[in-house]
């Protein structure tokens, strides 16, 4: 990579993400590999816009000279019309986090469910993926659903609040992974029966949003729980599923996992997963 290539303008577009450690984490490894990045919040809350403004703001992107762009909510699935390409993944998933600007052309990716699987596979290898449950059945529960199928789930139960986004998700999923693997549920106590793992997708344990997604006396022994909320990273869900002797995944590490996919996308260089890992704990305990 020349001099010039080294200098790279990124951002990240969605509401509400003033806190968010992305770009701490995506300035502190180029740094560490001797490149020039600056990583932009474009916070729709901060310019009181919403999603209707995506048109102009990736246009705007593109002619800045951005090298690509991180997308979060509410703009995942607005965004995809903006684009030239996308890649296999979001198309599959619907849902686009990272765009990369390249020869004139967006193209969409997601590293979300990437992104889980990596922090899920280096935390619980050995996890029994017979009967999972996923609550929740937005952008970051899609990514998540295809990620637990590729890795191996059996069975998965999809939990939403709007019975026909889950039921839209199981059938499209069905369609993709084989008839019978995905089923949709409106109970959660009913789809925990026999489960062995849980995977929590939902806003719900968030700062501005505390508390518990489903009732801890759920949750049991046998039953292996992911979450993806991180700030806090110790949620009340964790620490339900903890005192009731469950194994855990926390949030930061599908934090970690899809930074280190989008790195890579914009640089054309892979991360260091060890120090971007050892980096944004140390974050999370500045910001404690």
């Amino acid at each position: 990579m020349n001099a010039a290539a080294s200098k790279l303008l990124v951002g990240l577009i969605g509401a509400g993400i003033q806190r968010s450690l992305t770009p701490a984490m995506h300035e502190e490894e180029a740094r560490a590999q001797g490149l020039r990045l600056h990583y932009q919040l474009i916070d729709l809350d901060v310019a009181r816009v919403d999603a209707g403004a995506l048109p102009t703001l990736i246009s705007a992107a593109r002619t800045m000279g951005f090298a690509g762009l991180n997308i979060t909510y509410p703009c995942k699935q607005a965004v995809i019309p903006l684009l030239d390409e996308l890649s296999d993944e979001a198309r599959a998933m619907g849902a686009v986090n990272t765009v990369v600007f390249r020869d004139g052309r967006a193209i969409g990716h997601n590293t979300d469910g990437s992104g889980w699987a990596w922090g899920f596979q280096r935390t619980l290898p050995q996890a029994d993926l017979a009967r999972v449950v996923l609550l929740g059945a937005g952008g970051a529960g899609s990514a998540i659903a295809h990620a637990v199928l590729r890795l191996g789930a059996q069975q998965l139960v999809i939990v939403d609040r709007e019975t026909a986004r889950a039921d839209a998700a199981a059938a499209s999923l069905n369609q993709r992974y084989g008839a019978g693997r995905v089923s949709a549920s409106a109970d959660a106590a009913a789809a925990l029966r026999g489960a062995t793992g849980l995977i929590h997708a939902t806003p719900t344990g968030m700062d501005k949003l505390p508390g518990l997604p489903l009732p801890a006396e759920l949750l049991r022994p046998e039953l292996w729980v992911a979450e993806i909320v991180y700030f806090p990273l110790d949620t009340e869900l964790l620490r339900a599923a903890r005192a009731r002797g469950c194994a855990t995944v926390d949030g930061g590490t599908m934090a970690v996992g899809q930074a280190i996919g989008a790195f890579e996308l914009f640089t054309g260089r892979p991360a260091d997963p060890a120090r971007v890992q050892a980096h944004f704990r140390r974050l999370l305990a500045e910001r404690a």
